[in-house]
């Protein structure tokens, strides 16, 4: 507002000035009358860069009223005589609205951008927050599947050790029988004994380990799980020469769970799809809705899976890839029906894979 002032002020005391120096200086000097005409340009083109169309044409409407008694009175008015005049207040409007125009054009285009790069600038702050929040959750997803690949070896070992532990702790606790208290071997079996229950209160604690703790359930979005999904398995597909697409649902669909585990066993789900897949097919996830419950769809163009392997592909440790550990599918049913879920894997050899997970509803 102050500068408004300012610039009208300046724009009023300049065209006072020059009007005053054509009324003061003499007839007989025309070629100062010449210039002092064009010094009018200065303040209407001032006035359009700076207040656009209508104050580039108020500003050579009032030059105009300030010259036009100096041509009509002074110079005698002869129309005739001084159409140059005439034509240059002409002028004066002409190059008042016309530079208003462009200069009110330049600045909206100007606003324009700016409010593009404004909007960028956020893009880019969203993706930056977006881009760290997923290295966090990638991270945390790594950790989750070392964690829990750990706790199903843990928990096999465990099985293993404890049958023969208690065999050798029986042993041990008869041959004990034959000696008395005192005999060195007596005093030796007596340690095999105590490093048996050592050993198994070790065993034990894996064993506790590998249970699954308590899930943190809490009110999630589907549509924000699958698309972080997305998101951390894109690079990859796009390696592997993979479509990868996902078929947002209407509107959000929310569940009770605990995001973590879940999007643990979403990425294990698109990661056998991506692994499954020869280059130039495709993977698409899709939801659809059926009595009470929210179904995934994860469907792949591989080359299927034969029946027998199917039978047993959520067995701990079968695997039909050469690297492949066995645990992924076991690990994602068990989040799955922790959940209250089911998971389902429908498949025939040259006709892809379709896995789909169901969820129950909540409002």
């Amino acid at each position: 507002m102050k500068s408004t002032i300012l610039r009208t002020a300046l724009l009023g005391l300049s065209i006072l000035g020059i009007s005053l120096l054509h009324y003061l200086t003499p007839l007989h000097l025309p070629y100062l009358h010449d210039i002092f005409q064009r010094f009018y340009y200065l303040p209407v083109i001032l006035a359009a860069l700076w207040f656009g169309f209508r104050g580039g044409l108020l500003c050579s409407l009032t030059v105009s009223v300030a010259y036009a008694p100096h041509i009509l009175f002074q110079w005698g008015g002869g129309l005739a005589l001084e159409m140059e005049k005439y034509l240059e207040i002409v002028m004066y409007n002409v190059v008042g609205g016309v530079t208003g125009l462009l200069a009110q054009r330049e600045r909206a285009r100007s606003r324009e951008l700016q409010r593009t790069a404004q909007g960028l600038e956020e893009s880019y702050n969203k993706l930056q927050a977006q881009s760290e929040r997923i290295m966090t959750i990638e991270e945390q997803l790594r950790r989750a599947e070392r964690l829990s690949t750990l706790g199903e070896m843990a928990a096999v070992l465990a099985h293993e050790i404890r049958n023969p532990l208690g065999s050798i702790r029986g042993t041990a606790e008869i041959l004990r029988d034959d000696y008395r208290p005192g005999d060195p071997k007596h005093e030796f079996i007596e340690i095999q004994i105590k490093e048996t229950e050592r050993l198994n209160r070790v065993v034990e604690e894996f064993l506790r380990m590998a249970r699954p703790q308590p899930a943190e359930m809490a009110r999630c979005s589907l549509r924000e799980e699958l698309e972080t999904i997305v998101t951390l398995t894109a690079n990859d597909a796009k390696g592997r020469k993979i479509k990868l697409t996902l078929e947002p649902p209407a509107g959000d669909l929310f569940v009770n769970a605990d995001g973590e585990k879940l999007r643990q066993a979403f990425l294990n789900i698109v990661i056998n799809a991506l692994q499954a897949t020869p280059a130039g097919g495709t993977v698409t996830i899709a939801t659809r809705q059926a009595d009470g419950l929210h179904e995934i769809h994860f469907n792949d163009s591989g080359p299927g899976i034969e029946a027998s392997a199917l039978a047993r592909i959520f067995e701990p440790f079968f695997t039909t890839k050469p690297d492949g550990t066995g645990l992924g599918l076991a690990i994602t049913k068990k989040i799955v029906e922790a959940h209250g879920g089911t998971l389902k894997i429908e498949s025939q050899t040259g006709t892809g894979t379709k896995v789909v997970v169901q969820l129950p509803k909540i409002s």
